[in-house]
């Protein structure tokens, strides 16, 4: 349909009279547009649930009601003026080559509206309805001047008050490992279920290999379990990790690696305390109780100085809006609690340096989930 608008001239009129007409809620369109939103509900879905994600919908049909009003309140202002028949307002500090005020138009000249005006009403709903006092818009970079024009539109119009903030969380692109875009062998844009499947089936054919180089056996089941665990996290850490202002080279082998700054590393991180307690049938809830953590040996002060700044890290990164400081910190401890683990024994040591090195590896373990949880990654018992 796209190719179609783009290259053919009465479609694409046509298009923009449908678009009219469904604004408006003619109730033939709206009949088809509704068979169109279902299946593709049905199919975002299953998405959704691989991700484990829920969300509350709010598509841009849900503000229709309400773009009238933002055209009618804006000309109360008497921030509207007509131009070549579009209802816009002309913005400040945005110029075109000549040096004129470039418009933003809230109402075009066929009386439909468009992303400006269901920005508008979105954030006045968002606002005055659901008492918002963070608004956060991710997209993609390209449209950082398209939210300033907004935002600008809706300050002078008195919608968006003194103690709400507005800020646009961009992010840069997703390149193959030629440095282009990604995309399949034929050029087409990679589909986000092929790519998590892949990511699945690349982690189950890692662990069946591992499982058969250390003559392990494990269930059908458990096989699954893990490499839809790990090819997911792999894939939301790889993403995540990276400062989302920039682009980065998107490579299967390098997120599912159990080195390096990957989620399968932390995983394992997290499941090397759980072997501890298997083996040495350790319940951290009692320990907990009144148990003390001791620390004396340069490998357990780096790692308990490295837990202390979980609080710190959290609020930068709910200020900065950069999920990779999380990452860098997990990827830290990680590597802190190996060391650790490789140079301080734990389950032969004598008491009570024994409670208080397990206390260590229990606190280390509850970080990584915590973090990885905000991070949308599950953790594993064992792997």
């Amino acid at each position: 349909a796209k190719k179609r608008f783009d290259e053919d001239e009465i479609f694409k009129e046509k298009s923009r009279e449908e678009v009219v007409n469904l604004q408006a809620g003619a109730e033939d369109s709206r009949y088809a547009w509704q068979l169109l939103c279902n299946q593709s509900r049905r199919e975002f879905q299953v998405i959704y649930d691989l991700l484990d994600i829920e969300l509350n919908e709010r598509g841009e049909s849900f503000y229709n009601s309400m773009l009238s009003g933002v055209v009618e309140e804006l000309n109360k202002l008497s921030l509207l003026e007509e131009n070549d028949g579009a209802q816009c307002v002309f913005l400040e500090g945005f110029t075109n080559k000549e040096g004129e005020r470039l418009p933003l138009i809230v109402q075009k000249s066929d009386g439909g509206y468009n992303y400006a005006t269901t920005d508008l009403a979105a954030l006045c709903h968002r606002i005055e309805k659901e008492g918002a006092k963070r608004l956060i818009y991710v997209t993609d970079a390209g449209q950082a001047n398209h939210f300033a024009q907004v935002w600008q539109v809706a300050k002078r119009a008195g919608w968006i008050p003194e103690n709400v903030e507005v800020v646009h969380v961009s992010f840069g692109l997703v390149l193959g490992e030629d440095g282009k875009k990604l995309k399949t062998r034929s050029g087409e844009t990679v589909r986000l279920k092929e790519l998590l499947d892949e990511a699945i089936n690349r982690a189950r054919n890692d662990l069946e290999n591992r499982l058969e180089e250390e003559n392990r056996s494990e269930s059908d089941e458990f096989i699954e379990n893990i490499a839809k665990v790990v090819g997911l996290s792999a894939v939301k850490y790889a993403d995540l990790s990276q400062n989302r202002n920039s682009n980065y080279v998107f490579s299967f082998d390098k997120m599912l690696a159990l080195n390096g700054n990957t989620a399968p590393y932390l995983l394992y991180a997290y499941v090397r305390v759980k072997g501890i307690a298997r083996k040495g049938e350790i319940e951290f809830e009692k320990l907990r109780e009144d148990g003390k953590i001791i620390l004396k040996d340069e490998q357990e002060l780096v790692l308990g100085k490295h837990l202390l700044l979980l609080n710190e890290v959290l609020n930068m990164v709910a200020v900065e809006l950069l999920p990779n400081r999380l990452c860098e910190y997990l990827y830290e401890l990680s590597g802190k609690f190996n060391q650790f683990f490789e140079n301080c024994p734990v389950l032969t040591s004598e008491e009570p340096l024994r409670t208080s090195r397990l206390l260590l590896c229990d606190l280390t373990a509850r970080t990584l989930k915590l973090g990885l949880s905000l991070l949308g990654i599950s953790v594993l018992e064992r792997m």
